[in-house]
């Protein structure tokens, strides 16, 4: 460099200008403002998780963070003059946040805490996670720490008498010892009880014994000298802690800095404190890192920690480097220390076991030292061999070709891997993301084997589909006609849950069948007839499906609704508690006997549509079965049957003799029907719990049809309209379709209709009765491919009672990404390149790129930190957010002179449906829109033909708070949101709660002429959609759905926010990010009241006017049923129980659900996902909330837990303690 005494030395960090911001959800423009080292320690705080077998975002365990950071040196500049922009650079730089980021993004519910006391704050850290672990404050705590010190890469100049060392060596403990080298690292370590590990299963790679932390005081010569009493002490009270004498210790990694001051006072004052211990000292060894990578700064401690940890594990000690001869400061002689050398064998004297100390102490003079030992030797257990599921997944195609290919390394590699441990970690800890595979195996070698095709496949292109959420699932049950000799065999030998139902309804079905029916299910002879005959089939279909969807369950594929064939919808009103299982199963056998004594008959599947076949037929033949559009069975008398098939083989038309014996759903029945409706009219009936399409109707069953034995006896005469039941079902596209029986074939029908289209996944249970296949892999696959199509399985059911262990395996492949200070220009009077169109979605129109596509195209680039941006990529996908629409709007009036919404933004995500938007408004600025259509802001588009969900503005008045929710909801669901009054210019409030709900009423009814209506509202909204529901039903409307999610009322008001002080600080509190959009100043300061934004002015004014409506508003009674969702976090502004202001107004219940998150944000993420979810639940069930019928919600009610159902009551009742 040409200075003098500069020294080019330096521990470097390799790719600390790289980072996946994409998987934490960072567009770029802010990755490049976040200081490296946080986003460093979020990438390593995720491995160190995964490492440990506990994914991140796991609810259910409480994971501290405890953590630090050095001095950011990152020094980029604002990307605009927005107050935002300064204040989300603040965010990014300042060490304080660097914990609480980890625990944002990751989703950690226990304590977060930046630790600050200089070069020993990561060890400091330690010592605090143990003890918050330690006493019962969180499950599991992650402790480390960081240094990214900038420039990456170069040195220094060197200073005589400073710290750093004169030749860029560091020689710790050596004569030549003259200072230390700065170096950049990350670490971080899981912590958690000793005895919760052990008897969870988890890899435990050391014990810390005991910590202890303290300072020197003024013991010292200086503020930044290191403190003898100081140091000796901390080590004597951490040995005291852990119940550890000195000669015990047989290993200590030093502070080790290598100067010549603080080497002979680290060495003095291990002298010190070992000198208090009772038995004779062995030897003990000194090691230090920062000669290997240089003084991480606040990160030294942790560096120590795992340096000394990996010593444990593999009983070896590394050389301290540079080291040539000991320094004669440190005094060695008649003490047990010695500096390590060489690569030597760890063998403690007198067969102790190995401990170690690790010291870290801070300028300043915090002091930590903590005493760990080797872990305690685990007896391996042997899982059951067999086939095991290994689900792998990733953000993307390439992350998961990685997560293949390094897993396949790692197993490929040796050593003691069992691989019922793999599945178990694989399984149990590691999040699910949207590229998903799952592969089985049943040993190590054929894993190997799997996952290496499997990362071949992938990196030659093969593509996986994405899952966007949880996919619900629906249960369709054959009859008969699917079964075969021994079908159940291997499952009964593979799975208790299996096994215990089959023995169950086995034991129940004795006194009706006269047989044990284990003998059909189970048998080996495949060439035995009996199970063809219908008194013996339909009670062995009836047990295996039954067994097989009890056996789903177990994995937590709670169907949401369920179709049957013929037989197969006992199965499913079963499980539905139309009847019960034992009066299930007599009836099927009742109605089996009656059947095959009916007189004989035969059925014949045929190639045609229903319309094409009838003129076919003669007086003695009749329609059996709709199976598909182009396949219907006829059945009749054997003669007919033939002489039939012969004329439509005579014409081309494909047809095929079934196996029966009987004519199955024809007059040949009628017989069996006045005996079986009288053993019908015995049994106690209900209505389904679980949705159910009829085989009657092709449509969903009605609680008076399946409780009337009349529909029961007509089943098993008429026809089963199973193509128009499937109709119903396919009106769900995203639900994922699951046959519970041997075989395929109803899937094979699924395909046949239009509505099903080609992607459908249709996945089985078993396999049919001519394959090969080994059932129990086959079904392990089936669950694999749920799973890979988005169900939820809890594989706990997989192996219920085994002791598998959670093992270190491969961890995320982060695809890194250069994010730095100056890569993403933030002049907007730099000349970007057009960017690449980004292919369009079929259904999207073609669109010509013009002058206002790149003039959007350009904003959009800068706001968001991007350098491409196609036509039909969407603004809140790319890292859009409520803030940066509002600056959306700005830009495009300034660039364009026009009025524009940033509401508009909602509607318009796209570059080009914003750009249609913007010529249409040059070209006809001065026309008004109506001023209902210019109210609505579409969240998402949906399906015509759905009816709308209207979600009505909280008290702020705007709906971008609604967007996630819309998100995860059906994506077929048309979702408009319900904006206020007085956001745009030349708006003015209407002033009552009244009149507001009549603006908006005719803004509804301008997209949705008549009812039935779902109207919804979170706070402030949905008070508005209460008295909204009220002025429909005066008008003879019918209101379908009425939700209010923690909307307060009379006698539960909140407590009044009338100044805006008191406005910004609540804000502060409940919703931090709302807050900085919303009031912060360039300063990261509050803006005072005569001071504030353009928008927090217009924000403050819509929320004061609001809630002075909402304090004046006097609900009337309402004649209905209402849903309200209760947020679990309560403060002092809102009230407690805001449900009770609603219960003795609403004549049908409240149905009260509990979701997680307080008044604000549990309509963010993560907790909006469970409100989605039970949203989505209270949507389907959808009864009418006016009808002033008695109602209950049957899920609510079972529920456990905090959700509770208030029912239906006589008008004006108290509400009281319900049972």
């Amino acid at each position: 460099s040409g200075r003098s005494g500069y020294v080019r030395a330096k521990g470097v960090l390799e790719g600390a200008e790289l980072f996946d911001a994409d998987f934490f959800g960072v567009n770029p423009r802010e990755a490049s403002q976040l200081d490296p080292q946080q986003r460093r320690f979020l990438e390593c705080a995720w491995e160190a998780l995964e490492d440990a077998g506990y994914p991140p975002r796991t609810h259910g365990a409480s994971v501290g963070v405890f953590a630090t950071s050095s001095a950011t040196s990152y020094q980029p500049l604002p990307a605009s003059d927005e107050p935002a922009d300064a204040y989300q650079l603040k965010l990014g730089l300042e060490s304080d946040f660097l914990a609480t980021r980890v625990s944002y993004k990751l989703d950690l519910r226990g304590p977060g805490m930046t630790v600050r006391t200089g070069c020993s704050g990561s060890l400091v850290a330690v010592h605090l996670a143990c003890r918050s672990v330690l006493s019962g404050e969180c499950d599991l705590a992650l402790a480390g720490g960081v240094s990214i010190s900038v420039p990456l890469a170069g040195g220094y100049v060197y200073q005589p008498g400073m710290i750093l060392s004169p030749d860029g060596h560091c020689r710790a403990f050596d004569a030549r010892a003259g200072g230390t080298v700065r170096g950049n690292g990350v670490g971080a370590v899981v912590l958690k009880r000793l005895d919760r590990a052990l008897a969870d299963g988890d890899t435990l790679h050391a014990v810390i014994r005991g910590t202890a932390l303290n300072n020197d005081g003024a013991g010292k010569l200086g503020y930044t000298a290191p403190g003898l009493a100081g140091q000796a002490e901390v080590i004597a009270r951490a040995q005291e802690a852990a119940g550890v004498q000195p000669h015990e210790v047989s290993f200590v990694e030093t502070h080790g800095t290598g100067t010549p001051l603080g080497d002979p006072v680290e060495v003095a004052a291990l002298a010190r404190a070992f000198q208090r211990g009772t038995g004779p000292l062995g030897p003990c060894a000194l090691g230090a890192t920062k000669p290997n990578i240089g003084h991480l700064d606040a990160a030294a401690g942790i560096a120590g920690l795992i340096k000394t940890v990996l010593c444990l594990r593999n009983r070896q000690l590394p050389p301290v480097v540079h080291f040539e001869q000991p320094n004669p400061a440190l005094g060695l002689d008649g003490t047990p220390f010695f500096i390590n050398a060489r690569l030597s064998d760890w063998t403690p004297s007198h067969g102790l076991p190995r401990i170690a100390g690790v010291s870290s102490f801070g300028i300043g003079g915090t002091n930590a030292h903590v005493v760990v030992a080797e872990a305690p030797a685990i007896a391996s257990v042997k899982g059951k061999e067999g086939w095991r599921v290994l689900p792998l997944s990733a953000r993307t195609p390439e992350a998961l070709a990685a997560t293949a290919r390094r897993l396949g390394e790692a197993l490929a590699s040796g050593g003691e891997v069992s691989l019922a441990d793999v599945a178990h970690t694989l399984q149990q800890g590691r999040t699910a993301f949207e590229q998903r595979r799952a592969l089985v195996c049943g040993d190590l070698p054929g894993a190997v084997r799997s996952l290496e095709r499997l990362a071949r496949e992938l990196s030659e292109g093969e593509r996986t589909p994405s899952v966007a959420r949880s996919r619900e699932v629906v249960f369709l049950f054959p009859g008969q006609g699917a079964q075969y000799p021994g079908m159940a065999r291997g499952l009964y030998a593979a799975h208790p849950v299996f096994r215990a139902e089959v023995d169950r309804c086995a034991g129940l079905l004795l006194p009706h069948l006269g047989q044990d029916v284990r003998e059909l299910l189970l048998l080996e002879d495949a060439g035995d007839e009996r199970i063809h005959q219908t008194a013996l089939a339909q009670p062995s279909l009836f047990v295996l499906e039954y067994a097989l969807a009890c056996l789903w369950m177990s994995l937590g594929l709670i169907p949401k609704a369920m179709v049957g064939h013929s037989l197969g919808e006992y199965v499913a009103a079963c499980l539905a508690g139309v009847f019960s299982l034992e009066d299930g199963l007599e009836l099927v056998c009742a109605r089996g006997r009656l059947m095959q004594a009916a007189p004989a008959g035969a059925m014949l599947a045929v190639g045609l549509d229903a319309d094409a076949l009838r003129p076919l037929l003669d007086e003695h033949l009749s329609i059996a079965a709709y199976n598909a559009p182009a396949q219907v069975v006829v059945a009749g008398p054997e003669e007919a049957i033939s002489t039939l098939r012969r004329r439509l083989e005579a014409s081309g038309i494909v047809c095929r003799h079934l196996r029966t014996s009987h004519a199955y759903h024809s007059p040949l029945m009628e017989p069996a029907l006045a005996p079986f409706a009288e053993r019908v009219r015995r049994v106690r009936l209900a209505p389904p719990r679980i949705p159910l399409v009829s085989n009657l109707t092709g449509t969903w069953m009605t609680a008076s049809q399946a409780t009337d034995p009349a529909s029961w006896v007509e089943h098993l005469r008429q026809p089963v309209r199973f193509t128009q039941g499937l109709a119903c079902l396919l009106e769900a596209p995203e639900r994922l379709l699951l046959e519970v029986g041997p075989g395929q074939a109803l899937g094979g029908l699924v395909h046949q209709c239009p509505g099903a289209g080609a992607a459908r996944a249709v996945l089985a249970s078993l396999p049919g009765p001519r394959s090969r296949a080994d059932a129990a892999e086959f079904f392990l696959s089936q669950v694999g491919e749920a799973w890979s199509h988005g169900a939820a399985i809890d594989w706990r059911g997989l192996a219920p009672g085994e002791r598998a262990r959670r093992i270190s395996l491969p961890t995320y492949p982060f695809e890194r990404r250069r994010h730095w200070a100056g890569q993403v220009a933030p002049s907007r009077q730099v000349r970007v390149e057009p960017a690449p169109v980004t292919p369009a979605p079929e259904s999207a129109p073609r669109v010509q790129r013009s002058f206002t596509h790149e003039a959007l195209s350009r904003i959009w680039r800068e706001l968001l930190g991007i350098s491409a941006v196609g036509l039909h990529d969407d603004f809140f996908e790319l890292g859009g957010h409520s803030l940066l629409a509002v600056q959306l709007g700005t830009r495009i009036r300034e660039t364009f002179g026009i009025d524009f919404s940033q509401q508009g933004v909602l509607e318009h995500r796209t570059i080009a449906r914003l750009g249609a938007l913007v010529q249409e408004t040059l070209r006809a600025p001065t026309t008004p829109s109506p001023r209902g259509s210019s109210l609505l802001v579409e969240l998402n588009r949906g399906d015509a033909r759905q009816r709308p969900l209207f979600l009505l503005h909280p008290v702020g008045g705007t709906v971008f708070t609604y967007q996630a929710l819309a998100r995860m909801l059906e994506p077929g669901l048309p979702i408009y949101g319900v904006r206020a009054l007085g956001l745009e210019p030349g708006e003015s409030h209407a002033g009552s709660i009244e009149a507001l709900a009549a603006v908006y009423l005719e803004a509804v009814r301008s997209r949705q002429p008549s009812g039935p209506y779902r109207l919804a509202g979170h706070s402030f909204g949905g008070v508005l959609a209460y008295e909204m529901a009220q002025q429909l039903l005066a008008r003879g409307e019918q209101v379908e759905q009425l939700v209010l999610m923690d909307s307060p009322g009379p006698g539960q008001m909140p407590v009044s926010l009338g100044s805006p002080e008191e406005i910004q600080e609540y804000f502060h509190r409940m919703a931090p990010e709302l807050f900085r959009q919303l009031f912060l100043r360039p300063t990261g300061g509050h803006a005072p009241a005569e001071a504030l934004l353009p928008r927090s002015e217009l924000f403050l004014r819509v929320f004061q006017e609001n809630a002075a409506a909402m304090l004046a508003y006097a609900p009337r009674p309402y004649p209905g049923r209402l849903v309200f969702f209760h947020a679990q976090e309560r403060d002092a502004t809102n009230p407690p129980n805001p449900e009770l202001a609603w219960i003795p107004l609403a004549a049908e219940g409240v149905e009260v659900h509990f979701v997680p998150g307080n008044h604000v944000t549990m309509l963010a993420e993560p907790h909006v996902r469970s409100l989605a979810k039970k949203l989505r639940g209270a949507l389907e069930r959808g009864a009418p909330s006016h009808q002033g019928v008695p109602w209950a919600h049957t899920e609510a009610a079972r529920a456990t837990g905090p959700e509770a159902l208030s029912g239906p009551r006589p008008r004006g009742a108290a509400p009281g303690p319900r049972q």
